[in-house]
Formats: structure tokens, sequence, C-alpha cells
């Protein structure tokens, strides 16, 4: 048997899977942090007209969030909570909480082309999906990982596969979604990475829908800090609705 023949045998099989997963769980562990506290504006861009809003983000782990809009003073206020499996809306003009269901994780957040799981949801990929190393190419100069994600038959997620790149750094350069029939619906590109708390990180990317270039939504971030000390009533009903801090 040729060496080559060899080696894609083995990434066709059980250990490929093992480290496509451990690849990924890498990828969202080193984004996430124990605990990461961010500040990113979020520009909506559409062919005749955008709007900018400016988002603080606190993670804990890999199942709490919380992302509360703070500018424009339109929209300030705005907040998402998710913990574990549950996610609420705060919305100020109406002044309630609502408990979002799982069947609308996947509507559009805030407007914007990227949707309440994407915003607020890490461990999705990690749970839900079986992973499978498709090839290996470089990015300047590193290992770059081509990874398929397929969600196992009862996930509650509505693609069909996903298409991840992952350097061997674990930044995730690009992130494709595809529906149920394989047709690309949208993909998530990393467009600036530098160093930020401590750490080279995706500074800027872009969602993009796949039949309408045109449109996309694109966030910088311009703070970010990772293992930080974040108060446990940061994640609560209560700090989403009346912010202490």
């Amino acid at each position: 048997m040729a060496a080559g023949t060899a080696v894609a045998l083995l990434l066709s099989g059980p250990a490929a899977a093992q480290d496509a997963a451990a690849i990924v769980q890498a990828a969202i562990d080193y984004w996430r942090d124990v605990s990461s506290y961010s500040v990113a504006d979020m520009t909506i861009h559409r062919p005749d007209w955008q709007r900018t809003m400016t988002i603080r983000v606190w993670t804990r782990g890999q199942d709490d969030s919380l992302v509360r809009v703070v500018a424009p003073p339109k929209d300030a206020g705005n907040a998402t909570l998710l913990v574990g499996d549950d996610m609420w809306s705060f919305a100020p003009k109406i002044n309630r909480v609502v408990k979002i269901p799982s069947s609308m994780m996947n509507q559009s957040w805030m407007g914007s082309d990227f949707s309440n799981n994407d915003l607020a949801k890490a461990d999705d990929l990690v749970r839900h999906y079986r992973h499978r190393l498709l090839r290996t190419e470089s990015h300047e100069g590193r290992r770059l990982h081509v990874i398929e994600s397929v969600p196992r038959e009862e996930a509650p997620v509505v693609w069909g596969k996903e298409i991840v790149k992952i350097r061997e750094d674990h930044l995730v350069l690009e992130h494709e979604f595809y529906d149920q029939a394989g047709v690309l619906v949208k993909r998530l590109t990393s467009l600036d990475i530098r160093p930020m708390g401590g750490k080279l990180v995706a500074a800027r990317q872009r969602m993009q829908k796949a039949d309408k270039p045109e449109e996309w939504t694109e966030i910088r971030v311009n703070e970010a800090r990772f293992a930080i000390d974040i108060p446990p009533h940061t994640f609560t009903l209560s700090n989403l609705r009346n912010p202490r801090g």
C-alpha cells in the first residue's frame, strides 16, 4: 500500500473524526476562554441603507452569554441573554423580557445577518455535529484545517452541513452554512486578525448571504479581554432588564 493511500484512509476514519472534533473544540475554547468581555461595532449593510450599533458582550464558559446594545440611543438597552439552553431578549421600548423559543434561535438578531444562535451560542457545533477533516491548506505560512461538520440526526439545528476553516493557532478564518439541499446560504469570513486581550483574535468578521452578496453584516471588535472575573449576577434576568454595570 502506498504511503499516500495509507494517509488518506487514516484521514477518513474515526481518528480523523476525533482530530477534527478536537480542532473545532479547541477553536471554540480559544475564543470563549473561561470568560470574556468585548466591545464591538456591528454594521448592517444593505444596498439602500446602512446602520451601526455598538454592542457589549460577556461570556462565561460555553453556555452563558449576554449581548447588550449600548449605541445608538434608539437601540440602546436591547439585550439578549443565554443561560445554558435558554435564551431571553429584553426590549426597552416595550419594557418586556421575552423568552426565545428554540424555533426562533435561527431568526435574525436585530435585523442583522447573524441569527440569535450565531451571536450567543458557542457549543452547538461541538454538541450537535459530527466532524470530518476534508483537507489541509496553508494560510500565511500556517496550517489551515478545512472541516466538514454535519448535524446529528436528532440535532435541533436547521443547517444541512457547515464547512469551517480553522488555522492551527485556533483562529476561525471562514465558516460556511449550507441548507438541507447542500446549497450555500451564508458565509462568515475573518477579515482582520490582530493581537487583542493578550491573544490573536479575528478583529473584523463579515457575515454575507450567498445569494445576496450586496447584503452583509460586519462586526469590528474594538476591545476584548479574556479569563476575567465576571460577577455572577451578569447572567441573570434581573441584569438583563436592569443592567448593573
